[in-house]
């Protein structure tokens, strides 16, 4: 399953259940649990045995994991909300491990793409995978207590920069076709599948870019200081946020946790934001695939295309038919999701402002995927040009 027709109508209707049945207090944990499982849901099947289970499950895992580094104990907001964050915790098992005993049902009753793994097995892993995580952070809090206030600083900020450094790894490893064949090809071989037919697309690890987007971004708000107390519950919402969760459009955690924490008050079947909602996914499904998916058939470059072309002036058709499907394509998807996050009570940020009506490449740039430009700006164009002026 990935994010096509059959899902934004299951979102849809999954929102008119959410605002008549779902309690004020219960919507928060609507969309926690939710967002978990439609991690798994939008995963396509892979290849390699296991990976198209084992990957959601690393990615709500990685959000753990993440969210416990970036966590602040000293704060006493982090530490009343410790009840609410172990209910959290066993939520998220109970999920993993309960679409694992999905293995033995038919696969028209599965959510998972292919056949699981033995509940056991995962049970078996996530208990082994605690322990040796809490062995560790005990280790380093037993440090951190013995240590100063300069050296608790230090400690902090040197596990943030390792956890930054390791994510970005990951990313590099994924995206780059030589690094992520390796992989696959290891990863056959551990599992007795035919080494010679790894490729990257073994490991199309569905929303990793958007939620590496996400981690790298409170790991590093958490190390200047701007990250707000969030619980486990809102940190995992705001990573696999399901409308924003494949394609975008990019938020910061500030600003979701805010309409996040207003959702018991907001009216559950409200005309003015059902109205607001469905017209976005209406202009959004017209956007994608009625004229993206017509420019793709027709006058959209391609290599097929390309060959049939007769003259210059075709080839300019051709190339700028191309430019107008990725706008109508990546705004589709955007207005989609914006859409789907207004129906459940979250406005998530805009992403396009008619950048082909600007004058120039820099205005062009600032309409034009404005969350990702916004994140690319922030957290890679601004600390390298201090690091350059510094040296």
């Amino acid at each position: 399953m990935t994010f096509d027709l059959l899902a934004i109508l299951v979102f849809v209707v999954a929102a008119f259940i959410y605002a008549a049945f779902v309690p004020a207090k219960g919507r928060g944990w609507f969309l926690f649990i939710g967002s978990a499982l439609a991690v798994f849901w939008l995963q396509p099947p892979l290849s390699i045995r296991f990976s198209d289970y084992i990957l959601p499950a690393a990615t709500l895992l990685l959000t753990i994991l993440t969210w416990w580094i970036t966590r602040d104990p000293a704060d006493q907001n982090q530490a009343g909300s410790k009840r609410e964050d172990l209910i959290s915790l066993a939520v998220i098992a109970i999920v993993i491990v309960g679409l694992a005993c999905l293995r033995y049902v038919g696969a028209e009753y599965r959510i998972t793409a292919s056949r699981p793994p033995s509940p056991l097995a995962v049970a078996i892993a996530l208990v082994l995978l605690g322990a040796v995580f809490a062995g560790l952070f005990y280790l380093l809090g037993r440090r951190t207590s013995d240590s100063q206030d300069n050296d608790r600083i230090w400690i902090s900020a040197k596990v943030l920069s390792l956890a930054i450094i390791l994510l970005i790894i990951l990313f590099v490893v994924l995206k780059t076709e030589a690094l992520s064949s390796g992989v696959s090809r290891f990863w056959r071989g551990l599992t007795g599948q035919d080494t010679t037919l790894a490729s990257p697309i073994d490991l199309q690890w569905l929303g990793f870019s958007f939620v590496a987007f996400r981690l790298l971004h409170t790991l590093r708000d958490r190390q200047t200081g701007l990250l707000p107390v969030l619980s486990l519950r809102e940190y995992v919402s705001y990573v696999v946020f399901f409308p924003s969760y494949t394609a975008g459009p990019l938020d910061r955690a500030e600003r979701f946790v805010k309409d996040y924490r207003k959702l018991p008050l907001i009216r559950g079947l409200d005309p003015a934001r059902f109205g607001l909602g469905l017209e976005r996914i209406l202009i959004g499904l017209l956007k994608k695939f009625v004229i993206a998916d017509l420019l793709v058939q027709g006058i959209s470059l391609n290599a097929t295309n390309a060959l049939q072309a007769e003259s210059s002036a075709g080839l300019w058709i051709l190339l700028y038919g191309y430019a107008l499907r990725i706008y109508f394509d990546f705004g589709g998807y955007s207005d989609i999701a914006i859409g789907i996050g207004i129906l459940f009570g979250i406005k998530l940020p805009e992403n396009f402002n008619r950048p082909y009506l600007r004058t120039n490449i820099t205005s062009f740039w600032q309409s034009w995927h404005i969350t990702l430009s916004s994140w690319v700006r922030f957290y890679v164009f601004t600390p390298l040009s201090r690091w350059m002026l510094k040296t």
